[in-house]
């Protein structure tokens, strides 16, 4: 199939727009909300961007890592959420790992997420990364202060052995201030879908906020480093941090539009004498709706 290379079509207008109504009212408590219907049409032509993004990761075999790290709460997951529903899960895929098994407790501790890594053409977001261990394992205690001291050192050189290798690293921090983050704690509390998310670890979060905030602080000290820098998104309105977060992820990689030219379809093939089964021979659902 014959593919047509042009410049991309991003669209930054309405970003644009959007990002100098929150400037103008930065001062006050909250934003100017962001109607729907604006932020659906934005949102829109972000997803096919990064479906041509998606394209030309593919077509020029590049390997992208992006990590979601952040306050709980702070719009992670929606984030993440917002830009897979449109691409595919054999090129862009969410790796979320649980608590390390017993047996991955004796490993090198890089070990478990190594594998995970993109091979050509792939795209991998991890929600939540290695650096599980300069926040909650640090706070909650689930290593040892030698062990955190031996992240901190070896972090950074690792991400340069990724970048080194070939691999493109992005990390997003999602910030969220007190007060929203309790109102959407308290929110989960009450709601029927959300309640299963607040786990014993989110209420910890809460109650050693501090901690957590100092364990931050270091953490952007000792590795936010030239090649790999962290981007912090203000994620105290979800609506707008997703837009902003979508566009400056496509404006780190630079690509080409490879849309296919006009496609048409071939005629279908003929039946012939082939005789469909009877639709009783098949089980069907039960047709609630």
């Amino acid at each position: 199939m014959t593919r047509q290379k042009q410049p991309p079509k991003k669209s930054k207008s309405k970003l644009k727009k959007i990002t100098s109504l929150h400037t103008a009212h930065s001062e006050s408590t909250k934003p100017i909300k962001l109607k729907n219907k604006l932020y659906k049409k934005e949102l829109t032509k972000l997803q096919i961007e990064l479906v041509k993004l998606q394209e030309w990761i593919r077509y020029k075999k590049l390997k992208i890592v992006v990590i979601f790290e952040g306050r709980d709460a702070a719009g992670k997951g929606s984030a993440i959420k917002r830009i897979t529903e449109s691409l595919n899960p054999r090129i862009c895929r969410v790796v979320a790992l649980p608590a390390p098994t017993e047996r991955e407790k004796t490993q090198w501790y890089f070990q478990r997420y190594v594998k995970h890594l993109p091979a050509n053409g792939e795209i991998v977001l991890m929600d939540r990364s290695w650096y599980n261990r300069a926040g909650v394992e640090h706070v909650m205690g689930f290593c040892t202060s030698g062990e955190y001291r031996e992240f901190l050192r070896s972090c950074p050189e690792f991400e340069r052995m990724l970048v080194r290798s070939g691999i493109l690293l992005i990390k997003y921090w999602f910030s969220v201030s007190d007060e929203e983050q309790e109102r959407r704690f308290q929110n989960r509390i009450y709601h029927p879908i959300k309640h299963w998310k607040l786990s014993p670890m989110d209420l910890q979060s809460r109650a050693k906020w501090v901690e957590y905030s100092k364990a931050k602080d270091e953490m952007f000290i000792r590795t936010d480093i030239k090649q790999v820098p962290w981007y912090v998104v203000n994620g105290d309105n979800k609506k707008r941090a997703r837009l902003n977060l979508i566009n400056h992820l496509l404006s780190m990689i630079d690509y080409e539009d490879l849309s296919p030219a006009s496609i048409k379809l071939p005629p279908r093939q003929k039946e012939h004498g082939y005789m469909r089964p009877p639709l009783s021979s098949q089980t069907f659902i039960p047709e609630i709706y």
